[in-house]
């Protein structure tokens, strides 16, 4: 395990957006008392001040039902070129307020809503975190790279030296 680093406010507002960003996908998880999970992958659209992360989707889609009856969520971030990780634990809120649609709207949006920004099915998630934690090893990209072919050998490496902690927003 590397250094523990636990994140607060404004610090961990900035880590899920750094994270986020440079991922951008991330394995949204619905209906977290059936197995198997329910997931699928997600285009992170913003991560705003508070640390809400938002999603656009179609309010007729299958994770918008699933969040209407249990609104627990869980997101999975991989970021492997930067060796950057972040699960986060949280609860959904269904948005139609078209302001934010249209603040948070790109022209890769339209591939999924053929309409545009007005198209009438197009809802957005806000996923309010309430746990959350990362790992970060982006700055040892070598020593995970050579502990990982020492380990393939049977060699034990020593600690990494990478980031991990809780993000408290």
């Amino acid at each position: 395990m590397g250094d523990v680093k636990n994140l607060a406010a404004d610090n961990a507002v900035e880590k899920i957006r750094e994270i986020a960003k440079d991922a951008n996908i991330c394995m949204f998880v619905t209906d977290l008392l059936n197995l198997p999970l329910a997931g699928r992958p997600m285009a992170t659209q913003q991560v705003d001040e508070e640390g809400n992360v938002w999603f656009m989707s179609d309010r007729n889609s299958d994770k918008n039902k699933q969040i209407e009856n249990d609104d627990k969520v869980q997101l999975f971030y991989s970021h492997t070129n930067n060796y950057e990780y972040m699960s986060i634990f949280g609860r959904a809120v269904i948005v139609n307020n078209r302001s934010k649609i249209e603040e948070l709207w790109t022209p890769m949006a339209k591939t999924w809503f053929k309409e545009g920004k007005d198209d009438p099915n197009i809802s957005l998630i806000k996923v309010i975190p309430e746990d959350a934690y990362y790992w970060d090893t982006k700055n040892n990209k070598m020593v995970s790279l050579v502990k990982f072919a020492m380990g393939a050998i049977g060699i034990t490496p020593k600690d990494d030296g990478g980031i991990e902690g809780k993000l408290k927003v």
